[in-house]
């Protein structure tokens, strides 16, 4: 019997870009990444609530975003439309991830949603279909679905799983949201780091091709990891920005450096983990 039910508190995790090449660009636009995705253990949460009607409700609704272009309300109605679900489902979701972070929180958020009522409404997809659902979402949600740390390839569909070692990270978090879109659309984007082979890579190994493209038009984003990188050089920005982290062995050295941060600057830490909680539904 599994312990996930309708009066479960269902969590949709952040994610860290250990690095992030973008090797080339389709023909359609969409680019060609190689990145190593780890699941950290700060979260959004969510609750579902069975409904009499087929309707799909966010009781919780973002500021300023439509509940019909919401990630969470489209993965639900994605999820009904697949599988000729007639059930509905109040969503309650609770968020603590920053929107424009680079932290995944949306594609989480419907991940997790994918998931939860595939299990509640018993529809009966499976990883692997929820998985192509998910990219239909958007690039970075197959990978909350697959639910293993993982070396992605392609348009972050192609994945290796990866054995991290336990690591505890400093994550900062500029005031500011950074447009993925206008990031990726830059002209002096690097696009063609040459690739490398899942097996060759090593933890540490590699950068992010996004962050100087970030650092340049979003001076908050250089400021936090100028800083950061005095106390930890191997300091990132995760995905597109405006997070950066840096990854340290133990908490107590990661809250000596947290400690020390300038009064403006926000953040927190977290704990690696060896997979996403969802991974054994």
């Amino acid at each position: 019997m599994s312990r996930w039910d309708w009066d479960s508190v269902w969590p949709a995790p952040a994610k860290l870009n250990l690095f992030l090449h973008v090797i080339g660009r389709r023909a359609d636009g969409y680019h060609l990444l190689q990145t190593v995705f780890r699941f950290i253990d700060r979260a959004d949460t969510l609750r579902f609530a069975p409904r009499a009607d087929s309707a799909i409700v966010l009781a919780t609704p973002t500021p300023g975003v439509a509940p019909d272009s919401d990630l969470t309300v489209r993965a639900a109605r994605l999820l009904q439309q697949a599988t000729g679900c007639r059930q509905g489902a109040t969503i309650h979701l609770e968020k603590q991830l920053p929107m424009g972070g680079g932290l995944g929180g949306g594609s989480s958020d419907a991940a997790t949603v994918l998931l939860a009522l595939d299990h509640l409404w018993q529809t009966g997809l499976g990883r692997g279909e929820l998985e192509k659902l998910g990219l239909a979402l958007g690039a970075d949600v197959p990978v909350f679905v697959h639910g293993r740390n993982t070396f992605a390839e392609g348009v972050g569909e192609a994945f290796t799983d990866v054995d991290l070692p336990a690591a505890c990270y400093l994550v900062l978090h500029p005031a500011v949201n950074v447009p993925t879109a206008a990031i990726f659309g830059a002209p002096e984007l690097c696009r063609d780091t040459p690739p490398i082979r899942p097996a060759d890579w090593r933890h540490g190994d590699g950068r992010n091709d996004l962050e100087p493209v970030a650092c340049a038009r979003f001076p908050a984003v250089a400021e936090h990891l100028a800083w950061l990188r005095q106390h930890a050089p191997a300091a990132l920005m995760t995905g597109s920005g405006a997070c950066v982290f840096a990854s340290f062995a133990t908490r107590a050295e990661a809250e000596a450096v947290f400690a020390r941060r300038p009064a403006h600057m926000a953040g927190w830490i977290a704990a690696g983990l060896a997979e996403h909680p969802l991974a054994s539904l």
